[in-house]
């Protein structure tokens, strides 16, 4: 008989909220993907790399092209010089990075710190290394980091801290402050740290993005990993890298090797060649979505939610308490069901699920998608 390794982990709630959404030919503001498509020059890319032969296995570690464009971008976007041949894979995706960092560094019985609400990969990556993962819940209503309850939670077992921002779901951005706490706390301890960063360029009103490769004393213990699927519109391309230093980098590549041998061959082509040709892309994208946030949100004011306008990320945190006393699995699903608009409720982003009455909705959609979406939220109401 087949034993369990993720005892208690069923089906996803976001393969389950979007099949929500297409059986009840719902507006699918659950998942995390857009409903428009990328650039046409990238994606003319990909077919003149498809008719020019490369269509077979890429390196190990990613198309070399490639690898030296995201180099130079690091270096230009935080000041972190990486060596393209040592210290940058491409993956096929950023799951697939979140999973070889870490299973690199955690061994049975090792201790990794994650916040709550996290996205729903982190635990399992830990537990089928044999490592024990310790949750920390954000403070609620800002979701900050309690950096003493970080300190008390911190041993001689603690071997990883998984970090998020811009942060999925909530949309908080990390300060300098946040910055200087996470020194604070791990000084003088054997910790490396991962810092999922897939939404680094979708920072609002001012906030700039705090990657660790800012800072070379948190960058020598970091794997930084991103994803090309949110920077470019493409999340089935499925292609993400991580960045980390050489000795690092050496036992990522030692399990990559055997789960995913190389990543989307023409893909990588084409967005090495859209790096090199269009950079100013990937630095327009804030104001690109922050046009899309102020225009789900100025919309949604009309609807008994209540919300904060998110500073970064393409999600947006929606209080549902004026409306009805549910819990937010429930009152997810009779959304879809009655409204035909699909959300995902925050509280299975828990270990521990608490009960705010928020949900997350994706405002990644062509403008009359968020208007015909906002338009059947604002006819929501009250039910006890």
């Amino acid at each position: 008989m087949l034993r369990n390794k993720l005892p208690g982990k069923g089906t996803t709630i976001f393969t389950i909220m979007s099949k929500m959404a297409h059986d009840h030919e719902a507006i699918n503001l659950s998942q995390g993907f857009p409903d428009f498509d990328g650039p046409r020059a990238l994606r003319e890319r990909v077919t003149y790399h498809m008719d020019h032969g490369h269509n077979q296995y890429a390196p190990l570690a990613g198309v070399p092209g490639l690898r030296e464009q995201i180099a130079g971008k690091v270096l230009d976007l935080y000041g972190h010089k990486v060596d393209p041949d040592s210290e940058v894979t491409v993956t096929p995706g950023a799951t697939e990075a979140l999973f070889c960092a870490v299973s690199a560094v955690v061994h049975p019985g090792d201790e990794v710190i994650v916040f709550d609400p996290a996205y729903d990969c982190y635990e399992p990556d830990v537990t089928l290394n044999g490592g024990i993962t310790r949750h920390i819940a954000l403070k609620y209503p800002d979701f900050s980091i309690d950096w003493q309850q970080v300190r008390d939670t911190i041993n001689d077992r603690t071997r990883l801290i998984i970090l998020n921002t811009p942060h999925n779901p909530t949309g908080t951005v990390w300060t300098e402050r946040d910055i200087q706490n996470l020194r604070d706390v791990i000084e003088g301890r054997d910790i490396y740290l991962l810092s999922d960063e897939v939404y680094e360029h979708i920072c609002f009103d001012g906030y700039s993005h705090q990657s660790l490769l800012r800072y070379p004393d948190l960058a020598a213990r970091t794997f930084a990993v991103s994803s090309f699927g949110k920077t470019y519109h493409a999340t089935g391309w499925r292609v993400g890298y991580c960045i980390a230093p050489r000795d690092m980098m050496d036992e990522f590549l030692r399990i990559h090797q055997f789960i995913n041998f190389s990543t989307n061959a023409p893909m990588q082509y084409a967005i090495a060649d859209f790096l090199r040709d269009c950079p100013q892309h990937h630095h327009e994208l804030g104001n690109f979505y922050q046009q899309k946030r102020d225009l789900f949100c100025e919309l949604l004011k009309a609807s008994e939610f209540s919300f904060k306008p998110s500073s970064g990320t393409y999600f947006q945190l929606a209080d549902y308490s004026a409306i009805s006393d549910e819990p937010d699995t429930d009152f997810a699903a009779r959304l879809t069901r009655e409204n035909k608009v699909a959300a995902i409720p925050v509280s299975v982003f828990y270990k521990n699920p608490q009960d705010q009455r928020v949900v997350r909705f994706c405002f990644a959609k062509d403008n009359d998608t968020l208007g015909n979406a906002t338009e059947r939220l604002r006819k929501f109401g009250f039910q006890p």
